[in-house]
């Protein structure tokens, strides 16, 4: 099997490796069992494998194998949990061999491709959807930040820390005030960047690829504000922040909180430094 180029970072784990080994058969054995048709596999796909695929009664959906990491892990129960409300349908699931079959989004083009203002439009029409009531089995945003602050490079680390030692400081602070003093729980998306948001023909737009959390709708803005797909500038940045935060009723400086928060923990991770979500930091610290 030829592998996207998008996969190759794969290689340089034995996790990585172990999982490609057996994707063939994986493959094949998820063909078989729902009967597929697929297609020559999607590209930029970094964390599964995505095939065109088509169900013996002609529906058309896309086929994920999954990497078997803990980003991935509820990604088929928070499709369910939407039902088709604002996200892709979830239409087979094979939990062992964390393989997914889901509703293949026509045309498909991705939110990022409309003007500013139209996909903050659209943003803001669709993320009440998503946020709904839930709880276990995902994991809440308290948890997943106190795995932030344990992983965050501190003076131990300083030659892995992309910055300076009071942007880590300011992260630790804001986020001992933010945990605590959160709002309702609902169903959160820590990667809905506008490239996870398709045109389709069921509904306008169609969430995919969730890397869902339970916490307060304050942090389900955070990935559409760091995103620099609809433009990465200072100004850009709090535009964003400015409207997602007044059309959607948020308290911003919670939401720029998390923000700030949530970039320095994604600022590095399997042994890349992002500089990107350092600059966003930076611009809603006042500094340019």
């Amino acid at each position: 099997m030829e592998f996207p180029e998008s996969l190759r970072w794969t290689e340089r784990f034995p996790a990585g490796r172990a999982w490609r080994a057996v994707l063939p058969d994986r493959l094949a054995e998820c063909v078989a069992q729902w009967r597929l048709r697929v297609g020559r596999p999607y590209g930029g796909a970094f964390a599964s494998l995505a095939l065109p695929a088509e169900l013996p009664d002609g529906t058309r959906a896309v086929l994920k194998l999954q990497f078997p990491d803990d980003d991935s892990r509820q990604e088929a129960a928070a499709l369910a949990h939407w039902a088709g409300r604002g996200a892709a349908r979830l239409l087979a699931h094979d939990p062992q061999r964390r393989a997914l079959l889901v509703e293949r989004c026509a045309p498909g083009t991705p939110l990022y491709e409309q003007p500013l203002d139209a996909a903050l439009d659209a943003a803001v029409e669709l993320l009440p959807r998503l946020a709904v009531p839930a709880g276990p089995p995902f994991t809440p945003l308290a948890e997943e930040a106190a795995g932030w602050t344990e992983r965050l490079p501190g003076e131990w680390d300083r030659a892995n820390r992309p910055y300076e030692r009071r942007l880590l400081d300011t992260a630790l602070g804001l986020l001992a005030d933010l945990v605590p003093g959160q709002g309702e729980q609902v169903l959160v998306n820590q990667d809905l960047h506008t490239g996870n948001i398709l045109r389709a023909t069921r509904e306008p737009w169609l969430v995919i690829d969730p890397k869902p959390l339970v916490g307060e709708r304050e942090f389900g803005v955070v990935p559409l504000v760091r995103g620099p797909e609809l433009g990465h500038s200072p100004q850009a940045v709090r535009h964003r922040l400015d409207r997602l935060t007044a059309e959607l009723g948020l308290d911003r400086e919670r939401a720029r909180g998390w923000t700030i928060v949530h970039c320095v923990a994604w600022s590095v991770g399997e042994g890349e430094i992002f500089p990107n979500h350092v600059e966003v930091v930076r611009w809603l610290l006042g500094e340019e």
